[in-house]
């Protein structure tokens, strides 16, 4: 599966729908495989949005025809603790408590949770137990929000 590929076919639909692509993924659950959109828009989506966009972006995915053998299709919410990847998710999201997991270590660890001041030059910054810390995007396994916890 080729999400870049599948992402440059949706995203005119998203566009047109006023919705916004926060992540895919390919997964393989209980013996099937799982292409799964998690998508957002002002105001947050709805299930009825879901169920909308579902029907469409299943529609242009068959008429594109590039994915072979069968898959089940399913469209999100990306939830409070949603995925943080693009430029623009550090930059909206700024001031917000995020969980950083790396890569690599770096300082001895992997895992950081602490309030995203945002994006420069390429590196994510966490204001992190007192300190401001950048994460250079190409080292981060996941950003995640975490707006239930206090750091």
């Amino acid at each position: 599966m080729d999400a870049a590929r599948i992402e440059n076919v949706v995203e005119p639909l998203l566009a047109q729908e006023a919705a916004e692509l926060v992540d895919i993924e390919w997964l393989h659950e209980n013996g099937r495989q799982v292409l799964r959109f998690y998508l957002d828009k002002k105001g947050g989506i709805t299930l009825d949005d879901c169920e909308h966009l579902s029907s469409r972006i299943g529609a242009l995915l068959d008429e594109a025809d590039f994915i072979s053998g069968a898959y089940v299709l399913e469209v999100s919410s990306p939830g409070l603790d949603r995925v943080l990847k693009k430029e623009k998710d550090f930059v909206r999201f700024a001031g917000k408590t995020v969980q950083v997991r790396l890569k690599a270590p770096q300082e001895g660890r992997r895992n950081f949770k602490g309030v995203l001041r945002g994006f420069v030059d390429g590196k994510v910054v966490v204001e992190c137990e007192g300190a401001l810390l950048e994460f250079p995007l190409g080292r981060i396994d996941e950003t995640r929000l975490d707006d239930r916890a206090e750091v």
